[in-house]
């Protein structure tokens, strides 16, 4: 600095022109030293970094070069030339020590907050990730830095003890509880759902309250981010997975199994006992063949024994019926069905009858749990029973539609046809 003013004055300028020209000229020569500084940290020595990095196996250190570590680390250099310059100017040398050790902060701010990017995009990379998400609790962090930061910063800038700074805060903790409510809420949600395994990005999850039905595709600290399978994104808020009911289909996607759980409905009029047609018709079912021979023998034992007569009436005694043989005959088809898991639980029960006749569920597991492969499966099974069912003289329910209205007129004429003809019969 007296280097310049000597130079200045040995022009014959006036005091005041060489004060403002000095400072002048330091400043400018200050920032084309930092532009310089700045220049070649950014163009020589990151460069030279990256060339190391691309040679070597490791990929971590790639992860902190596509996060700007190294470029937020080279904003330092000129902060640093700034701070030592500011003895240059006595009379600033206060203010612009704050200004400078305030661009730091923030500079650190920015280098922690890509750190923290770069730790996560690291851990995302290991398979105990997707276990244990650890996005809301970086979230948690980059929040705390940001308020630490600031705090140091308006501390500098003031001249303040920082701890002075963070009692006058504590008065306004009420505010701050209020603000950053979800935030809280988010994490203590985030933390019992890592801690208990609740949830994983992956998981397909229902929640419908929130209209959510498909795969959890991102855990942050406010919400979880549902990607249903019309491809709309649900975001939920992380604590209603705490506070409200969903339901995880982890466990079925992880068995491997996915369960089949359908009615038939049996129009309760067509249940009969079987006739002798009908039994000799299904004993060519292969299927069918071995049961309905052991349960006629198991049948005709029972009634010689307890000396039951079926000619007086088909009441008395036990008989096979139609409605057992078709339930007898699925169950032989689901367990030598090919999509069907044998050893998961397997059965075929009757329901309390309703409205709309005999519900009769098949209750199976898949062996798949491919959507597309699964809904194939469950279609084959009930496109053949829906088929076979009358040949076992069984009726499926359904409400009657517009054909069957149109044909009630029909059916009258017919009943009033044989009516008269009966009525004539019985007259001769």
């Amino acid at each position: 600095m007296e280097f310049i003013r000597n130079y200045l004055i040995s022009y014959e300028l006036n005091d005041t022109w060489v004060r403002y020209l000095s400072i002048a000229i330091m400043i400018s020569f200050i920032i084309i030293v930092c532009i310089l500084a700045n220049f070649i940290a950014k163009k020589i020595v990151i460069r030279f970094i990256i060339g190391i990095i691309h040679k070597n196996k490791f990929t971590w250190d790639n992860i902190l070069l596509e996060s700007k570590v190294f470029h937020r680390l080279s904003h330092l250099v000129p902060a640093i030339i700034i701070f030592y310059s500011a003895a240059i100017f006595p009379t600033y040398q206060s203010t612009i020590e704050k200004f400078a050790i305030t661009y730091m902060i923030i500079v650190a701010l920015g280098l922690l907050n890509s750190l923290l990017t770069a730790f996560h995009d690291i851990y995302q990379t290991y398979e105990i990730s997707k276990i244990r998400p650890i996005k809301s609790y970086i979230q948690v962090a980059k929040i705390a830095n940001y308020i630490i930061g600031t705090i140091l910063g308006i501390a500098n800038l003031l001249g303040e003890n920082p701890i002075i700074l963070l009692s006058g805060i504590g008065a306004l903790s009420a505010v701050f509880m209020l603000v950053f409510r979800d935030s809280l809420l988010g994490l203590v949600a985030g933390i019992q759902l890592t801690a208990n395994d609740m949830v994983r990005v992956g998981d397909w999850i229902e929640m419908p309250k929130y209209g959510a039905n498909g795969d959890v595709i991102d855990i942050s600290l406010n919400t979880v981010k549902v990607r249903n399978f019309d491809r709309t994104i649900t975001s939920v808020p992380s604590y209603a997975l705490i506070s409200d009911s969903f339901i995880n289909w982890r466990g079925m996607q992880a068995s491997g199994n996915r369960r089949i759980k359908r009615s038939l409905f049996i129009d309760i009029t067509s249940i009969s006992f079987c006739s002798e047609e009908l039994l000799e018709k299904c004993k060519k079912i292969h299927l069918l063949k071995d049961y309905i021979v052991h349960r006629q023998k198991e049948i005709e034992e029972y009634n010689q024994k307890h000396q039951i007569d079926r000619l007086a009436n088909s009441v008395n005694g036990r008989a096979l019926t139609n409605i057992g043989l078709f339930r007898a005959y699925i169950t032989q088809y689901l367990i030598h069905h090919p999509g069907i898991n044998e050893e998961a639980t397997l059965m075929v029960r009757q329901l309390a009858p309703t409205e709309n006749g005999l519900p009769l569920e098949i209750y199976a597991f898949a062996n798949t749990v491919v959507w597309t492969e699964y809904e194939s499966i469950q279609s084959d099974i009930f496109d053949h029973l829906f088929a076979v069912a009358q040949e076992f003289g069984l009726r499926l329910f359904q409400m009657p539609t517009g054909s069957d209205l149109k044909n009630i007129p029909h059916i009258l004429d017919n009943a009033q046809t044989n009516k008269r003809n009966v009525e004539f019969v019985a007259k001769k």
